[in-house]
């Protein structure tokens, strides 16, 4: 896979991506943290008709980076890519639409505070005979490998009788049900929303397929990173309360997407409770 370093910085990619610029050099601000992202997984990190990397998480980071004062590198890698960086001490953190779940985290993985709740849910092709997971026996699913989508389909396949083929990336999962390799996908809600809206794809969500969802972490695999998680969880903090977390919410998904103050509460604490397991098993 090829990779592609975003050099905030300077503002520039080699290839000529584009990131929002970040002011301060690393002389200025000391470390240069390398943070490990994808670049297929709209609308939270992809590129847009200009060539420009942009998103909900990188903007965020932007402003939180901002907000903090550090300096950091992005490197989009992919899913699986980004995880083994940040394993092996190639990469400083990870944030890429990654639910926080128990499993990752017995796994080594530390979240930050919850910074967006996801559902999960099924996708067709429009006009698909399958209504309901009822409709999945004796056929075959896709997912994308590592996912929180596929952890969903997982729980599901033996009650409802059907079988899983995994893909690398979205798109290529996407293909695979509108060629009919697969009669059905599994992925986060305003991914798959998004991507069917702006792709113009012939697909649709199963009404009543998603589960109750989970907040998305920024992720650490090292205590070598913990002071980047402190500096990531109080940029949040305070972009959430001067507004600039509701506009980056806004921007990419609309205002009936940003959360009501009770539901940011309610992930903040449910994130943080994670975070602190984490640490602490």
């Amino acid at each position: 896979m090829r990779k592609m370093s975003l050099f905030l910085a300077a503002g520039l990619i080699a290839g000529c991506m584009t990131v929002p610029a970040f002011a301060e050099s690393e002389t200025e601000a000391g470390k240069t943290w390398v943070i490990a992202t994808d670049t297929v997984f709209k609308p939270f990190e992809y590129t847009d008709a200009d060539g420009n990397f942009v998103g909900i998480d990188v903007d965020l980071v932007a402003a939180i980076a901002e907000d903090q004062g550090f300096s950091y590198e992005m490197k989009s890698l992919g899913w699986d890519a980004s995880i083994a960086a940040c394993q092996a001490k190639q990469a400083d953190a990870m944030i890429a639409g990654a639910s926080i779940t128990d499993e990752r985290k017995e796994s080594g993985w530390t979240f930050s505070d919850g910074y967006y709740t996801a559902t999960q849910s099924m996708t067709v092709q429009k006009g698909s005979d399958i209504k309901s997971f009822d409709d999945l026996k004796g056929k075959n699913v896709g997912v994308k490998t590592g996912t929180q989508g596929a952890a969903y389909a997982e729980s599901l396949k033996d009650e409802y009788g059907f079988t899983i083929t995994s893909f690398e990336d979205s798109p290529t999962m996407y293909q695979a049900v509108l060629g009919g390799q697969v009669v059905a996908c599994f992925e986060d809600t305003p991914i798959m929303a998004s991507s069917i809206k702006d792709g113009d794809l012939n697909l649709e969500i199963v009404e009543g397929s998603e589960n109750e969802g989970s907040p998305y972490g920024f992720a650490i695999f090292s205590d070598d990173s913990k002071e980047l998680l402190d500096m990531f969880n109080a940029g949040l903090a305070d972009i959430k309360a001067d507004g600039t977390y509701n506009e980056i919410i806004a921007k990419y998904l609309g205002e009936d997407a940003v959360p009501t103050e009770e539901e940011s509460e309610g992930v903040t604490e449910a994130a943080t409770e994670a975070a602190t397991e984490a640490v602490t098993e």
